[in-house]
């Protein structure tokens, strides 16, 4: 079964030299044994990244499927958040997010959302001692505009690696996408399948000229700029098909059309 998945293996590297897989499995929603089925289903697919989150409340179900699966764990990239009302308790919070998730260290750790007032560039400073602990081998935000970037940054000398944003063609901003590269920060998007972008008509065109489904036409034109996507999915069927991709370009007028629908 899996031995017909047309797996992409593009990667970016971040800013501590880690190997950042561009197409991941979100997890978002996804409880108790739908999160074990669905991330073993995604690990036995070929995926290589796992995307999870304190708030998700399923860092245990990644783990145990990710223990269970066979995989070494230093194959595959996972990654899991800090709430802002964490703030003073960061590392603990990472130390049952690693117990949870059955590892000695995540390769990428979030900052979910931005705190209060200074609470940002506080939190930010815990997440430079997990990374020189070894806890945590990359450390990024999420949900985070320009400005909080530049705040964090230049309050600790330390820049995120990487910048988790809600994103798909519709959300697609130029600027934005500048503003992140200025700063060598990965831009990583989260619900590219979500909003409308399956039934849209441009999308559905492109579709099936290629022979392909909306939601792989989304997720190859995030590969294709560069950009991290985590589809999720609790369908095995989906979760195959969201990662047969690496077989097919989109011609540089389709992701210009695609562009454009940011612009609406």
């Amino acid at each position: 079964m899996t031995d017909s998945i047309d797996l992409p293996d593009d990667t970016v590297t971040l800013a501590a030299g880690s190997a950042m897989p561009l197409l991941g499995f979100g997890t978002w929603q996804i409880k108790g044994d739908d999160a074990v089925r669905a991330t073993s289903v995604a690990l036995e697919a070929g995926y290589r990244h796992l995307d999870t989150a304190t708030v998700y409340g399923n860092e245990g179900e990644v783990g145990r499927a990710l223990a269970e699966s066979g995989v070494p764990r230093e194959e595959v990239f996972v990654t899991t958040k800090c709430p802002p009302s964490r703030t003073g308790h960061e590392l603990d919070t990472l130390k049952e997010s690693l117990d949870l998730l059955q590892t000695d260290h995540v390769n990428l750790w979030l900052i979910h959302w931005p705190g209060d007032g200074s609470s940002n560039t506080d939190i930010w400073r815990a997440f430079g001692e997990a990374r020189e602990m070894g806890l945590a081998r990359e450390i990024g935000v999420s949900n985070f505009d320009a400005a909080l970037l530049d705040e964090v940054s230049e309050a600790t000398g330390l820049t995120p690696a990487v910048n988790q944003i809600e994103w798909s063609p519709f959300l697609y901003d130029a600027a934005t996408v500048a503003e992140h590269r200025e700063r060598d920060i990965v831009l990583e998007g989260y619900s590219a399948l979500r909003g409308g972008t399956l039934d849209h008509p441009t999308i559905l065109e492109i579709a099936e000229r290629e022979d392909r489904t909306a939601a792989q036409v989304i997720i190859r034109w995030h590969l294709q700029h560069g950009f991290v996507v985590i589809p999720k999915s609790v369908h095995p069927e989906r979760i195959r098909s969201n990662a047969h991709v690496a077989g097919f370009t989109l011609g540089d007028d389709d992701m210009a059309a695609l562009d454009a629908l940011g612009k609406g």
